[in-house]
């Protein structure tokens, strides 16, 4: 059983050799452990602090294209290392290293596919109130658009298995947190999460300048990751609201034709089939969504597929070069 423990990183090489030297090196019912950064366009000595560490991989982006991207470019190098399972870590050591075993521990048990680190968040004394209950608000979110009970949806301290992480496909370029989970649950995958410890704040986060920008793009993620998966149910709920409207003044102008009133009213027929027309469009809308969405899902099956044959196909390689040069050497 191999494990990979990936960590993105940007400009970390004054916190990552404290994050490299939290992991651990022994972890029972894991054979071996190897270490992956994925170096997105650092200007600083980030590379070399790895290297001198002793990191195994380095996967290097000449400029820098955002945490979604570095984080499925681990996946991709991590796969074709031959990781039986990932875990992804973040290199300014907000996590607690040791924790790790804990993590992958219902992947070795067979009882999840995916395992996200649950933060003690109300007693993480650098987090302020309002992050705080943004925090919750959004995992609240999250876990209605995901159908899944992770209580942390934001946390990046999480374990995939292997084939989980074959299926894993983030099209965002804010950040891979939000959309996975959605894409995990409605996706049927098995997700848990488990409580984890936090290490003091070794510096602020770059995820985003200020709060209004984090809400902003969270809450877009979420709707896009929504839209993605359940097309037909968001579009269909945001037309009954103008179809719904429409239907009500139709009926109030029914009522004043039939008494004899309807002189004046015109107007308000013009507005109700307006809304009406606009809400069935919707509707419309959201049956062609559907089935482009269900055209994503046979994608998604191909893709995995083929991720699979590939992977499958370079660990048979240097499963074959292993055992030649074990040979040769005997």
């Amino acid at each position: 059983m191999k494990l990979i423990i990936q960590i993105p990183c940007y400009n970390e090489a004054e916190t990552l050799e404290i994050a490299l030297n939290d992991l651990p090196k022994h972890i029972d019912g894991i054979d071996e452990i190897e270490y992956l950064i994925i170096d997105d366009g650092s200007t600083d000595k980030t590379v070399e602090v790895a290297v001198n560490w002793g990191v195994h991989h380095v996967v290097h982006f000449a400029r820098n294209k955002g945490l979604a991207k570095g984080f499925m470019a681990g996946l991709d190098a991590c796969l074709s290392y031959g990781a039986d399972i990932i875990v992804n870590t973040d290199a300014d050591n907000q996590y607690c290293g040791e924790d790790i075993a804990v993590l992958v521990k219902p992947i070795l048990e067979g009882k999840a596919d995916i395992v996200i680190g649950e933060r003690p968040i109300d007693k993480t004394p650098h987090f302020s109130w309002i992050k705080k209950k943004l925090q919750h608000f959004g995992s609240w979110v999250v876990r209605l658009a995901s159908r899944t009970g992770i209580p942390d949806a934001p946390s990046g301290f999480r374990a995939f298995s292997r084939d989980a992480a074959m299926h894993i496909n983030v099209v965002n370029e804010y950040t891979y947190t939000l959309e996975t989970i959605v894409q995990a649950g409605r996706g049927k995958m098995a997700v848990t999460s488990v409580p984890i410890r936090t290490n003091p704040q070794l510096r602020e986060s770059r995820l985003f300048h200020s709060m209004g920008s984090y809400v902003k793009k969270s809450m877009l993620t979420i709707m896009r990751a929504l839209l993605m998966y359940r097309p037909l149910a968001v579009l269909t709920t945001i037309g009954l609201i103008p179809f719904l409207i429409g239907l009500g003044i139709g009926i109030r102008f029914l009522v004043f034709y039939f008494q004899g009133y309807s002189a004046g009213h015109v107007q308000s027929l013009i507005l109700a089939c307006t809304l009406m027309i606009m809400g069935f469009m919707t509707f419309v809308i959201g049956m062609l969504a559907d089935v482009i969405s269900a055209n994503r899902k046979i994608m998604e099956d191909v893709q995995y597929h083929v991720r699979k044959l590939y992977y499958d196909e370079e660990m048979n390689m240097k499963e074959k070069k292993d055992s030649s040069e074990q040979s040769s050497s005997e």
